[in-house]
């Protein structure tokens, strides 16, 4: 399985300011990587550069069209073009559908930012990073992308279906410069997206473990970097998912 490098990469990587994703920025640049991390946050842009010096910094929503485009411009026209792309960014929302519409539209559209963002920025990159040597995509899913919290239904769906689209590109990119990694974690207790930190739990992990996970990962070319229990949950019978299912959900 071939595999690439792990350091003197320039690398995109989107929510990089908090949680998982700042984990896998503080890996990279312990590494000798150059990174460029965006966000919706300047406050936590500017946190995440004074502890990560010389990373450079962009405000950007990538839920929105013309902010993905301005980004993919920022990264040829600023920062010199990019060999690695971590699609992190994601929101995380309880809805309740017996609530109806105003429930589903409230607080940010997981859709959009969750699937639609990663996918859009996947074509935009795509075409460029074909070419490029030790070139990689790295998509973070989710466990719950194979056994669903019912109270986060459209979170659990787009993650899912991330889950195919990884395996889509794969498929698709076979026999070219550019890999695709998805990294698989159960829930990550000491993140905001669920609003603020949680108290953990024996199902759970830390962003710093996830970070070490998929170093190890792409260190070893292992194309889908499975976490903690999520490592049982992406390999198990559709009877063992029932069954987490239902534990989960209990």
């Amino acid at each position: 399985m071939d595999k690439i490098g792990i350091s003197g990469n320039k690398i995109l990587i989107t929510g990089g300011a908090t949680g998982i994703g700042f984990a896998i920025a503080k890996a990279f640049h312990d590494l000798g990587n150059e990174l460029l991390i965006c966000g919706r946050r300047e406050s936590k842009l500017q946190e995440a550069a004074v502890k990560l010096p010389g990373i450079k910094i962009l405000k950007c929503d990538i839920s929105k069209k013309e902010d993905r485009r301005m980004l993919y411009d920022f990264v040829d026209s600023e920062f010199g073009g990019i060999n690695i792309l971590v699609n992190n960014a994601g929101i995380q929302r309880p809805i309740d559908f017996r609530k109806g519409e105003e429930d589903l539209l409230s607080n940010g559209d997981e859709i959009e930012i969750n699937l639609k963002a990663q996918i859009s920025l996947a074509a935009h990159f795509i075409p460029i990073l074909i070419n490029r040597e030790n070139s990689a995509i790295i998509n973070i899913s989710s466990g719950l992308g194979f056994v669903p919290l019912a109270r986060f239904p459209i979170y659990s769906a787009t993650k899912a279906a991330i889950h195919s689209f990884s395996m889509s590109l794969r498929k698709q990119l076979e026999g070219t410069n550019l890999k695709i990694f998805e990294v698989i974690p159960p829930t990550v207790y000491d993140t905001e997206l669920k609003g603020k930190p949680l108290d953990k739990t024996d199902w759970m992990v830390s962003a710093s473990e996830v970070s070490s996970a998929v170093i190890d990962g792409i260190r070893n070319g292992e194309y889908e970097i499975a976490i903690g229990p999520a490592k049982k949950w992406s390999k198990s019978s559709r009877e063992e998912l029932d069954k987490f299912f239902n534990d989960v959900n209990h």
